[in-house]
């Protein structure tokens, strides 16, 4: 009789195993049906056929969570308390519908910000900082509602988080003091908008464009493609350089030094002219206001001069620069006008006089 009941339940569990898998085989085929139906009809929309291919893998993984969840629900080893939170038994099962819903909100918010929220925003025309703010905004609510559904839907007493959330306070105070101003002060730089998604700029001497505003940093990537993580508190305390805060137009100082023989006037009108030639082939360099070339003064070996030129788009300083220094060196030389280096003249108020005769023996 014991072996006909062994028999008997390793029959099951065999059964149980084969159905599970072939259910979950079934879900894999069915997406790979569809997927092979959706790809051939949009082969055209390359970006469309990733946003299918991720939302068939979103609703396939939810799928088989589900049919997992739903099909051993009411098996033991899934009901077990493990640890009890006031009078709430923590369960695998009550694990598994918290991340449910948690991930089902990730998910969600992922896919109100890439698939709708970009269609208002075309509609409407906003820049690029205020849809990352609402992106941010829209997914932070979302997380927030759903945390707040998951511990109402699995029942959990919110007065027996006071014990934990007493020690979250007192850890706040003294241990994430920092992690709690730069999340502040993420939330502040989001709305006040010292610095926006796009804008350039300078950090300890580093020229950057912001690519992010995280919850606890920004991050900056510098003209050498190099990304840089900054406490989102340091844009509120510290001295931050925005080239794009208000009006992205700017000043660019080109200095120039040229001999003392040259002509001033002539020299001027040469780099007048050098502004007016770069303004005709790069549309950043503005001619209103127009260049304007200061005579600094009289340096040590040369007269100093500086060509101010306006542009219109920041991210241009390096490539309007160097072009401006190879025009001045061009049109110079070609003037005849010679830009000197350091240089000292020697007197010798007496020499030896055995010196001066080996000199001119």
């Amino acid at each position: 009789m014991q072996s006909f009941i062994d028999f008997f339940q390793n029959y099951y569990i065999i059964g149980q195993i084969i159905i599970v898998v072939s259910i979950l085989a079934l879900i894999l085929f069915i997406r790979f049906l569809i997927l092979l139906i959706t790809t051939k009809k949009v082969t055209d929309y390359p970006e469309r056929n990733q946003a299918i291919r991720y939302f068939l893998n979103w609703i396939t993984f939810y799928s088989m969570v589900l049919f997992l969840f739903f099909y051993f629900g009411e098996a033991s080893w899934m009901l077990k308390s493990f640890y009890q939170l006031g009078s709430t038994n923590i369960t695998l099962s009550l694990l598994v519908i918290i991340f449910l819903i948690l991930s089902f909100a990730y998910q969600s918010s992922r896919v109100l910000t890439s698939l709708f929220m970009p269609r208002i925003y075309d509609r409407y025309h906003l820049d690029r900082s205020i849809q990352f703010t609402f992106n941010r905004v829209s997914h932070y609510m979302i997380m927030i509602i759903a945390v707040m559904i998951s511990i109402s839907t699995v029942g959990i007493n919110l007065s027996a988080l006071t014990v934990f959330a007493s020690v979250l306070g007192v850890g706040i105070g003294f241990g994430l003091q920092n992690i709690t101003s730069n999340f502040i002060s993420g939330i502040i730089l989001l709305f006040e908008r010292p610095i926006k998604v796009g804008d350039r700029v300078i950090v300890n001497d580093i020229i950057g464009d912001i690519e992010q505003i995280n919850m606890r940093a920004t991050i900056i990537k510098s003209i050498d493609n190099e990304h840089i993580i900054v406490p989102n508190s340091y844009f509120l305390e510290e001295h931050v350089i925005n080239r794009s805060y208000s009006d992205p137009t700017m000043r660019l100082v080109i200095p120039i030094g040229v001999s003392y023989s040259s002509d001033p006037e002539l020299v001027r009108d040469l780099l007048i002219q050098v502004a007016n030639d770069e303004s005709d082939s790069t549309e950043s360099v503005l001619l209103d206001p127009l260049p304007y070339v200061y005579f600094k003064g009289f340096g040590d070996s040369s007269l100093d001069f500086e060509l101010f030129i306006w542009i219109s788009n920041p991210n241009d300083i390096v490539r309007v620069k160097t072009n401006i220094n190879f025009r001045i060196h061009h049109i110079l030389k070609a003037h005849q006008i010679e830009i000197p280096f350091p240089q000292r003249d020697l007197h010798l108020r007496s020499v030896d006089p055995t010196i001066a005769e080996k000199w001119q023996q």
